[in-house]
């Protein structure tokens, strides 16, 4: 299965390396240009116990890779894994960024 990550923090870069483990072929998309460039240079932007080598095992495998552009024409699946910060006030999760994230891949659609 072909799937698209749009996010490449925690739950993205996360989610991501695990199905490429699985066997899937998986693109993180996100639009920090310099964190996709340090991925690609096998630097992880986050700290999760065996991220690194997961990470750099599946790119060395073909299935995972990582890139600005919304490459999606071509997944099977495509996940929404983008910041929900709480909002200010009451608390709940601020669904900005999955709703524009929604609007762009409708777009790319």
């Amino acid at each position: 299965m072909r799937i698209a990550m749009i996010g490449s923090g925690y739950v993205g870069l996360v989610s991501g390396a695990c199905f490429a483990q699985f066997g899937h072929d998986v693109v993180c998309i996100d639009k920090d240009s310099e964190k996709i460039a340090r991925l690609h240079k096998g630097e992880i932007p986050i700290y999760e116990p065996g991220l690194d080598k997961l990470v750099a095992d599946n790119v060395k495998a073909g299935r995972l890779d990582f890139t600005t552009s919304l490459a999606v024409a071509d997944a099977d699946a495509v996940f929404i894994a983008v910041g929900t910060p709480t909002r200010r006030g009451d608390g709940h999760a601020d669904l900005t960024y999955v709703y524009a994230a929604a609007a762009e891949l409708a777009n790319a659609i």
